[in-house]
C-alpha cells in the first residue's frame, strides 16, 4: 500500500476508520483537534524566549515549578479540545483536578488525559520537547446522563486506551500516533501545515546496544537495577558480549522518540531514595500512553515487576517506575526482578541481614 510520504493524517484516519464501518468519525474529530493543538504549541516552542508568555514560578499538582509555556501548553490542549463535542471531560498533568467540559458545549464519549509539555526543564537549554496523550472511554453513566467527571472515571489501566500518542518538538515536529493497529510516525509539513505520514510502520528492534538512566541516581537503585547497569558498562569483556552506549536526555518524549526510531531500553524505576513511592513518571499522562506506543510497535513497557498496561491505577496523578524499549532487555531487566537465580549478588545493605537487623 502507497503509504509513504503521501498520505496527511487525515486520509491516514480516514482509511483507519473504514476497518469499522460502524464508527461514528468521533474518534477521528478528536484526534485531528489535539493534532492541531500540538501543532499551535510546535509554533510556540518553535519562537523560544521571543514568546510573551505568563510569568513562571508557579507550583503545579506534582510540586513542581511551572514553566511559561507549560501554562500556555496546558491552556491550549483544554481550549481546542473541549468544544468539539467528543468529549466528556479532561484530565492534565498540570491541573488538580479533571477539568469539566463547558455548559455551553455538547459532551460527548471519551476523555483526554495528557501531559502538555513533557520536558519543558530542557526548554532553556533548546532540546527536543514534547506532548503525550491518551484517549480512554467515559463511563457510560457519564455518557448516558451528562453528569460531570469525577476522578473515579479516569482510572483505567492501560489495555482501556483507546488511541495514544505523543508529539515531539525538535528540528521537526512529529506526531507518533496508535488506534491500535500498529504505530504511524508523522512529520509536520510548514509548507502545508498539514501532518504527513513518513514513517508507517514503526517497529522497535527487539535486540538493543544503547540504554538511557540517570545515572546519577545509582546509590537508590535496587540490586536488579544496578546489576543490568553493570553488566552492560562491562561492554564485550562483560556477560553480555557486546559493548552499549548510554544516553540520557531528561524528556521521557525525545527518548522515547530515539527508541521508536532505532531501539534501545530506558529506565526510570523505582528506586529506594524514597520507598513510599513508587517512582517519578505518571501512569496516567506518561507511562500509560507509550506504553501502548511501543507494545504496538513490538517492544516492551513494564515496571520491572509487571506490565505497565495491567497496573490498575488508584489515583489521577499516581506515579510509577518504568522500563520500556526493545524487548528482549525489557525481559531480562523483568527476570532480574523476579527470578532469584537472575538477581546477582545482594549488596550488604539490601540483604536479609543488613545494616537494617533488628
Amino acid at each position: 500500500m502507497p503509504l509513504t510520504g503521501r498520505w496527511t493524517l487525515t486520509r491516514y484516519l480516514i482509511e483507519e476508520r473504514r476497518r469499522f464501518p460502524d464508527a461514528s468519525g468521533d474518534l477521528n474529530a478528536l484526534l485531528l483537534d489535539v493534532a492541531l493543538a500540538c501543532k499551535a504549541i510546535a509554533r510556540r516552542v518553535a519562537f523560544g524566549g521571543l514568546v510573551d508568555a505568563p510569568a513562571a514560578g508557579t507550583v503545579n499538582v506534582q510540586g513542581e515549578t511551572q514553566q511559561p509555556l507549560d501554562v500556555m501548553s496546558n491552556d491550549i490542549f483544554l481550549r481546542m479540545n473541549e468544544w468539539n463535542g467528543q468529549l466528556a471531560g479532561l484530565a492534565s498533568e498540570e491541573m488538580e483536578a479533571p477539568a469539566q467540559i463547558p455548559a455551553t458545549y455538547p459532551r460527548g464519549k471519551y476523555l483526554l488525559v495528557f501531559d502538555p509539555l513533557d520536558g519543558s526543564s530542557n526548554i532553556d537549554v533548546n532540546v527536543a520537547v514534547g506532548s503525550i496523550f491518551s484517549i480512554l472511554r467515559a463511563p457510560p453513566d457519564a455518557i448516558e446522563t451528562g453528569r460531570d467527571v469525577v476522578e473515579a472515571d479516569f482510572l483505567q489501566p492501560g489495555t482501556q486506551q483507546v488511541a495514544a500518542g505523543y508529539a515531539i518538538y525538535g528540528p521537526s515536529t512529529m506526531l507518533v500516533l496508535t488506534v491500535g493497529n500498529g504505530v504511524a510516525g508523522f512529520t509536520l509539513n510548514p509548507d502545508l501545515g498539514e501532518f504527513v505520514l513518513t514513517h508507517p510502520k514503526l517497529a522497535v528492534p527487539p535486540e538493543a546496544r544503547e540504554f538511557a538512566i540517570n545515572s546519577s541516581n545509582s546509590r537508590f537503585w535496587e540490586p536488579p537495577v544496578k546489576r543490568y547497569v553493570d553488566e552492560c558498562l562491562a561492554g564485550r569483556t562483560g556477560p553480555r558480549g557486546k559493548d552499549f552506549n548510554m544516553r540520557w536526555i531528561a524528556s521521557l518524549v525525545a527518548e522515547a522518540h530515539r527508541i521508536m526510531m532505532r531501539g534501545g531500553v530506558f529506565l526510570y524505576p523505582r528506586d529506594l531514595r524514597e520507598p513510599s513511592k513508587p517512582g517519578r513518571l505518571r501512569l496516567l499522562y506518561e507511562a500509560n500512553p507509550i506504553g501502548l506506543l511501543i507494545e504496538q510497535a513490538g517492544g516492551r513497557a513494564s515496571t520491572g515487576r509487571q506490565p505497565v498496561l495491567g497496573v490498575q491505577p488508584s489515583a489521577l496523578h499516581q506515579r510509577i517506575g518504568v522500563v520500556l524499549g526493545s524487548r528482549d532487555e525489557v525481559e531480562r531487566i523483568e527476570r532480574y526482578h523476579t527470578d532469584p537465580s537472575e538477581r546477582g549478588p545482594e549488596t550488604p545493605l539490601f540483604a536479609e541481614r543488613s545494616l537494617f537487623r533488628d
